[in-house]
């Protein structure tokens, strides 16, 4: 077994404090940033719609994924002490929440780019967002948090910091399976063809991520009181929806193949 005792608190200045998973988090959207760039410029896009995507995804995503945990997982203590919400840098971001503030965030990214579809952005951002899912999940074991069940597997982590139990390393479990679902989208991107039927690879992602993310909770220790008494968690009845949605995205995206683009929607990549 693994014995983990890393210090959350990467470099300490006075009253500034570096932390792995502020770090990590800000290296997710860097990573994602870069291979959006490279999808842009192999596309002929803006670069000035690049950079304000960004802005809209960093703004959205915060948002999403902090009111998720807030109202998803913790209700009764942050409808309490609703001050509490706004102090992000004190943990508590919740991927489903992401996913929605994301949505949100694109939606009106559109409204506001007049040579852009919301169909052709979810294909590209679908790609690029598996990378900062990765990324967070690292964050979370430097944090020794969202802990997984006890067990006995050779690679089991003594997470020092909380107790000394052995548990499955489920933040690898989540970081590993985000790393190959990013592979296999991106492969499926520079094939191009399922390109030429949105939104079926921002369904495919949907898909992918959520049945995922429901498969690893099997290995997770509960994260709120709400779900105890559940036959499932509250991060996979969570994730049901989503990967509906997915499935909706995936048939429309049968139904639109071979149709020609509309007056908004940029060149296809070869």
């Amino acid at each position: 077994m693994i014995h983990w005792n890393v210090d959350p608190e990467l470099i300490t200045i006075g009253p500034f404090h570096l932390r792995w998973y502020g770090l990590l988090f800000a290296l997710g959207f860097i990573l994602a940033y870069y291979v959006m760039a490279w999808m842009f410029k192999r596309e002929k896009r803006s670069e000035d719609d690049l950079n304000r995507l960004l802005l809209f995804m960093m703004v959205s995503t915060v948002i999403g994924a902090r009111l998720g945990h807030c109202l998803f997982y913790e209700p009764q203590f942050y409808l309490s002490n609703p001050i509490e919400i706004l102090k992000v840098w004190e943990g508590g971001l919740a991927s489903h929440g992401a996913a929605l503030g994301i949505l949100i965030g694109l939606s009106l990214f559109v409204k506001r780019t007049p040579n852009m579809t919301f169909n052709w952005i979810i294909d590209r951002i679908a790609v690029v967002i598996p990378i900062a899912a990765l990324c967070v999940r690292l964050g979370n074991l430097f944090n020794s948090e969202i802990l997984g069940i006890p067990g006995d597997v050779p690679w089991a982590f003594v997470f020092e910091r909380i107790d000394s139990v052995p548990r499955h390393p489920v933040q690898l479990y989540e970081a590993f399976s985000y790393a190959g679902l990013f592979f296999v989208l991106f492969g499926l991107y520079k094939k191009g063809d399922i390109l030429k039927k949105p939104p079926m690879l921002a369904g495919i992602f949907l898909i992918g991520l959520f049945s995922l993310r429901f498969l690893t909770e099997f290995f997770k220790s509960s994260q709120t009181h709400i779900d105890t008494t559940w036959a499932i968690s509250m991060g996979q009845f969570l994730s049901l929806p989503l990967i509906a949605l997915g499935i909706v995205l995936v048939i429309l995206g049968t139904r639109n193949a071979g149709k020609k683009p509309g007056p908004k929607s940029p060149p296809q990549a070869k």
